[in-house]
C-alpha cells in the first residue's frame, strides 16, 4: 500500500464522520491552509482557537479565505468563566488556584482541551508551533488519561508497499515499566484497528525470543506480555520475541512454533524509546517506509501532537487519523 492510498483512505473515512476539529496553534499558515482544505473537502469542521485578529492577518497576507471557518478567541469567549471553573475543579487537588485556572484557559492549548472535554469539538490537533511537552501537559490537565490506562504514549503507522505496520512507542516514553508497556501495546492495538480496519497482531519486541536470553530487560517484556494477555484476553499478542521472529514467517515458525503472531505481526511494541525511535527512523530511511505520526494516544479523547516541522498535508492526515480515534 502506498502512502497516497493510505492517506486517501483515512481522509475518506474521516469525511464520512465530518467531525469538529480544534486547532490551538492556529496563527500558522500551514494550519489555515489545512483548515481550508478540510472544510472544502468536507473531511472535518475546523475550529481555529486563538487571537482572531492575528489569525485573520495571517490569512489575509497569504490570501487564504477563513470567512466561513469558526474562530474562537479564548480571551473573550462566552465560555471563558465556565472553563475556568471547570479547570479549577479538575486541578485544585494538584494545587491549582481559581485565579491560575482562569489565566490558563486563555491559553489556546488549554482552551481547546476544554472544548474537547466538554464535547464542543471531537478532536484537537496542535504541536505545529507548541512543543510536545506543552501539548501532552495541556491534554492531561484538560481531557485526562483514558480509564484503565497508566500512560500517554504515541504510535506511528509505517506505510510499506502492500503493507501497514504500527510502531510504538517511538516518541514519548524513554523507559516504560512493564505495566506501562502493556498499556502502550493495548492502546496501539486499539488505534491500529480503528485507523486501518485490520485485526491487530501484537509482537512484544526484545533482543530475546522465548527465553533465548536472560536479562532484566527481557523480564520486563515477558511480564508486560502477561499483563496485556490478562487485560485483553481476546487480543492476538505474543512475546518476548525478536523482530525477525515477529515479521518473517519461516523464522517465526522456527522460533515460536504455533504462535498466533510470530511471522505475521502488524503491531510492533518496542521495549523502550531508544529502540523505538531508532527502529522507526532506520525503517523510514533504509527501507523507504513512510512514517505517519507520531499520533498521541492513551487520553480519554483524541488530543494529538504534530511535529513542528510538519507540512499542511501532515496536518490534514493527523486530523483525519484522530477523527477515526474519536
Amino acid at each position: 500500500m502506498s502512502e497516497m492510498k493510505f492517506t486517501d483512505g483515512i481522509r475518506a473515512k474521516a469525511k464520512a464522520l465530518n467531525l469538529k476539529v480544534a486547532f490551538p496553534d492556529a496563527e500558522d499558515l500551514r494550519v489555515l491552509k489545512a483548515a481550508r482544505y478540510l472544510i472544502v473537502e468536507k473531511i472535518a469542521q475546523p475550529v481555529l482557537v486563538g487571537n482572531e485578529n492575528n489569525i485573520k492577518k495571517v490569512a489575509e497576507i497569504n490570501d487564504v479565505n477563513v470567512d466561513d471557518i469558526e474562530i474562537i478567541n479564548p480571551a473573550s469567549a462566552d465560555v471563558k468563566k465556565e472553563f475556568g471553573n471547570l479547570l479549577f475543579e479538575k486541578r485544585k487537588s494538584k494545587g491549582l488556584s481559581l485565579e491560575e485556572a482562569n489565566s490558563l484557559v486563555e491559553s489556546p492549548l488549554y482552551f481547546a482541551g476544554l472544548l474537547l472535554d466538554t464535547g464542543r469539538v471531537k478532536v484537537v490537533v496542535g504541536g505545529n508551533v507548541s512543543s510536545t511537552g506543552d501539548i501532552i501537559r495541556s491534554a492531561i490537565h484538560t481531557v485526562g488519561v483514558a480509564e484503565g490506562i497508566s500512560i500517554v504514549s504515541s504510535y506511528f503507522i509505517m506505510v510499506f508497499p502492500g503493507n501497514l505496520l504500527c510502531f510504538a512507542d517511538c516518541a514519548v516514553n524513554p523507559d516504560p515499566n512493564e505495566q506501562q508497556l502493556a498499556d502502550i501495546a493495548f492502546s496501539s492495538a486499539k488505534n491500529f484497528h480503528a485507523v486501518t480496519g485490520e485485526e491487530p497482531r501484537v509482537a512484544m519486541l526484545s533482543f530475546s525470543t522465548k527465553g533465548s536470553a536472560s536479562h532484566p530487560h527481557v523480564d520486563k517484556v515477558i511480564n508486560a506480555t502477561k499483563i496485556l494477555k490478562d487485560k485483553a484476553p481476546g487480543l492476538l499478542v505474543d512475546g518476548e520475541m525478536q523482530a525477525d521472529a515477529a515479521l518473517i514467517a519461516s523464522i517465526g515458525e522456527r522460533k515460536c512454533k504455533g504462535s498466533p503472531v510470530a511471522g505475521k505481526a502488524n503491531v510492533l511494541i518496542f521495549p523502550d524509546l531508544d529502540a523505538g525511535n531508532i527502529g522507526y527512523k532506520l525503517t523510514e530511511r533504509l527501507a523507504g517506509a513512510e512514517a505517519v505520526g507520531p499520533i498521541v494516544q492513551g487520553l480519554k479523547k483524541p488530543y494529538c501532537d504534530l511535529s513542528r516541522g510538519c507540512s499542511t498535508d501532515d496536518i490534514i492526515n493527523v486530523a483525519s487519523i484522530c477523527s477515526l480515534m474519536s
